[in-house]
């Protein structure tokens, strides 16, 4: 599975954006797919996954309400919607692929990964 993610940007506290990331290669849907984070000089963490159906979704606490995850099968993409944007939500994003298994937040789970895309959140 080949990885690609985009729509990151530059945006002010409290604005909004959304991530996409497209996937090639073997079957798409067969795929949980996740979506992290690192900033500089952290480890990079979990932020957000979706079921391989689309019926189970997981955030971590810190995005929980203002992050909506979700897929389509059919476009073989998977979206981060990011609102009420915070300084702190600023990283690298990147997006992964695993075959269900490991449970959605595990990161070494994560077999395929995508290059990032940075998203930054000005003061």
């Amino acid at each position: 599975v080949q990885l690609q993610a985009s729509g990151g940007g530059l945006v002010q506290t409290g604005g909004s954006l959304r991530l996409s990331c497209a996937a090639s290669g073997r079957s798409f849907s067969n795929y949980d797919m996740g979506w992290f984070r690192q900033a500089p000089g952290k480890e990079r963490e979990f932020v957000a996954a979706i079921g391989w159906s689309g019926s189970s979704t997981y955030y971590a606490d810190s995005v929980k309400g203002r992050f909506t995850i979700s897929r389509d099968n059919a476009k073989n993409t998977v979206y981060l919607q990011m609102n009420s944007l915070k300084p702190e939500d600023t990283a690298v994003y990147h997006c992964a692929a695993k075959l269900a298994g490991s449970r959605l937040s595990y990161i070494r789970g994560y077999d395929y990964w995508g290059q990032g895309t940075q998203v930054t959140v000005s003061s």
